[in-house]
């Protein structure tokens, strides 16, 4: 009788076994999945690329850039005298963040054109501070980013568009600190640096 137990037990156990080898060689993980990877072959398209280009007359979900001033800094008289949207003190808290990442290298903490990169070689940049770029709207600034200008490379990909007017934002302020006076200050700050002034402090 356990003779015959046995028998029965061990078709089972090789049929278990078989099911077991057959799931293993039937799983396929996502990662294993068929799918086009970007910038790969196809032989499905006539033109033998997997990355399909854009349809005619189609704008990607969330790119529209109807907003012209915004996305080009320009208006039908040129390059826009003003900003797309109030500039808070969270705007130049960004700006600075910002231009102190990308800016920095080149043009120096304080738009001065020394930066690291220029100090071992690179060609130097004109200063902020010249009556040429103090005078020139802010929408040139960001065409400038957006596109690049002489030796400067565009940032378009490495900078979203509000944080290029933040930048644009940042070097306004730059501009306005090497060249304020007294009257400049609000007056709650005039008679602390006056009296720092008086004793011996910066003058203000």
């Amino acid at each position: 009788m356990a003779a015959h137990l046995r028998i029965i037990r061990h078709p089972l156990s090789a049929i278990s076994v078989v099911l077991l080898l057959s799931g293993a060689g039937c799983r396929q993980d996502m990662h294993d999945q068929p799918k086009y990877k970007p910038l790969k072959a196809s032989k499905f398209f006539a033109d033998g690329r997997g990355s399909r280009p854009l349809v005619p007359g189609t704008v990607a979900r969330g790119h529209l850039d109807d907003d012209v001033l915004l996305y080009t800094g320009k208006t039908d008289n040129g390059f826009a005298t003003t900003f797309p949207g109030p500039v808070t003190a969270a705007t130049l808290a960004r700006g600075e963040e910002r231009y102190n990442i990308y800016c920095t290298p080149c043009h120096d903490r304080v738009g001065g054109g020394n930066g690291m990169i220029v100090q071992r070689g690179y060609r130097r940049p004109p200063s902020f501070h010249i009556d040429r770029l103090r005078e020139a709207p802010p929408g040139y600034f960001f065409d400038v980013i957006s596109h690049g200008f002489g030796v400067m490379p565009s940032y378009a990909e490495q900078v979203p568009v509000t944080d290029r007017w933040a930048i644009v934002a940042y070097v306004r302020a730059l501009q306005l600190s090497q060249h304020a006076t007294l009257a400049d200050v609000p007056p709650a700050e005039q008679s602390r640096l006056t009296a720092n002034a008086a004793k011996g402090g910066a003058t203000p």
